[in-house]
C-alpha cells in the first residue's frame, strides 16, 4: 500500500468504526497524499427539493459496502498506486452563497496547492463554482466533463445568478472553463424553451443529450476525453441516472440511464487528466433505500479508479 489507504475489513468489519469515505483515515495533513475526498455540505443553490447539504454524510455511509482495493473493470489496485484520505468537510455559511463559495474554495485551494486531487461530495451542483475557482487558481482554465440531466447553463433562475442551474454559465464567464474542450452529457426532460441547449452550445460546449448518448455509448465519452486534451474537471450530478436507480436527488428526470449504463459511461473516461472531480445532488431524506448514496459512493470510487490508472504503472 502506498501511503494512506483504507482500514483492513478482515480485521475490523466494514460496519464498525467512524464513517469516513471508504474507511480512509480522516486527516487534513496532505504530505504524500494523491487524492483527498472533501465534503461540500451546501444546498442554498437549489431550485426544487432541498436537503443535499446532508449528502456528504450519506455518501460516506454508502461507501461502507464497497470493497475498495481492486477495481476489476479498470484492472487497477488502487492503493498500490495512490494515497488517499478523507479530508472532512469544507466550511460553509448556511443561507449565504457568496460566503460559502469563498470558504469552500479556500479549503479546496489548500488541497490543490499540495498537489493532491480533490474529489468533492455535494451538496447541490452550485458547489461546482467554488470547486472550479480553486482548480483554476492552480491549474488555469480546465476542460469540464459533465454527466448531468441538465446543462446548468441558464443565465439566471428566479432572478438569481448563483444557483445550481446557472453554475456552468457563471464558471464559463469567469474564465474557469475552456468550453471548447468541454462536453456536457445526459441532458433530458422538459425545458423552458427550445433554445436552452442551444445557449449551452453558443457558449462553446459540446452538448450530447441523453437520447443521443444512449445511442452513441462509450465512444462518445472517449471522444470527449480526447477533446479535453489536458487538465480536466469531472462532475457527476446523480440526477444523470434514472430516478428508478437514484431516487434521492433534488430534480429527478425520468428516462435516463440505469446505474449499470451510467457506470460504464463513467469508466470510459479512462485516460482523462483529472485535476478535480465531484459527485453531487444526493438528497438522503428521499433515499430511504440508500440506493442513491450507495451509487454516489460507487461513482466517487470509480473516479478514484480513473485517477489511479493515470499513475505510473497504474494498470495491473
Amino acid at each position: 500500500m502506498k501511503g494512506y489507504g483504507p482500514a483492513d475489513p478482515l480485521q475490523t468489519p466494514r460496519f464498525a468504526g467512524i464513517s469516513t469515505f471508504l474507511r480512509l483515515p480522516h486527516t487534513t495533513h496532505l504530505d504524500g497524499v494523491d487524492v483527498a475526498f472533501v465534503g461540500l455540505p451546501f444546498d442554498t443553490g437549489v431550485s426544487f427539493r432541498a436537503g443535499a447539504r446532508f449528502g456528504p454524510k450519506a455518501i460516506r455511509e454508502g461507501s461502507l459496502s464497497i470493497r475498495p482495493d481492486y477495481n476489476m473493470a479498470q484492472r487497477v489496485a488502487l492503493f498500490e498506486r495512490l494515497s488517499a484520505i478523507d479530508y472532512g468537510d469544507a466550511p460553509v455559511v448556511p443561507g449565504f452563497t457568496d460566503r460559502s463559495y469563498d470558504k469552500m474554495a479556500a479549503a479546496l485551494c489548500t488541497v490543490h496547492e499540495a498537489g493532491a486531487v480533490p474529489i468533492g461530495f455535494g451538496g447541490d451542483h452550485s458547489v461546482l463554482l467554488a470547486e472550479l475557482r480553486a482548480a483554476a487558481a492552480t491549474h488555469g482554465p480546465v476542460a469540464l466533463i459533465q454527466f448531468d440531466a441538465h446543462s446548468d447553463t441558464w443565465d439566471e433562475y428566479f432572478g438569481e445568478k448563483f444557483t445550481h442551474g446557472t453554475v456552468v454559465r457563471r464558471a464559463t464567464e469567469e474564465g474557469l472553463i475552456d468550453a471548447a474542450r468541454s462536453t456536457l452529457m445526459g441532458m433530458r426532460g422538459g425545458l423552458y424553451g427550445p433554445g436552452d441547449l442551444d445557449d449551452a452550445r453558443a457558449l462553446g460546449f459540446t452538448v450530447i443529450p441523453w437520447d443521443d448518448l444512449a445511442q452513441l455509448g462509450t465512444g462518445a465519452v472517449a471522444a470527449a476525453v480526447e477533446r479535453a486534451g489536458g487538465k480536466a474537471f469531472l462532475t457527476f450530478d446523480i440526477d444523470f441516472v434514472d430516478p428508478a436507480f437514484a431516487p434521492g436527488t433534488g430534480t429527478p428526470e425520468c428516462g435516463g440511464p440505469s446505474s449499470m449504463q451510467a457506470l460504464a459511461l463513467l469508466r470510459a473516461c479512462r485516460g482523462l487528466h483529472i485535476v478535480g472531480a465531484d459527485v453531487v445532488e444526493v438528497l438522503p431524506d428521499l433515499d430511504s433505500s440508500h440506493l442513491t448514496a450507495t451509487l454516489a459512493a460507487t461513482v466517487a470510487w470509480e473516479i478514484l479508479s480513473l485517477v489511479a490508472v493515470t499513475m505510473p504503472d497504474g494498470a495491473v
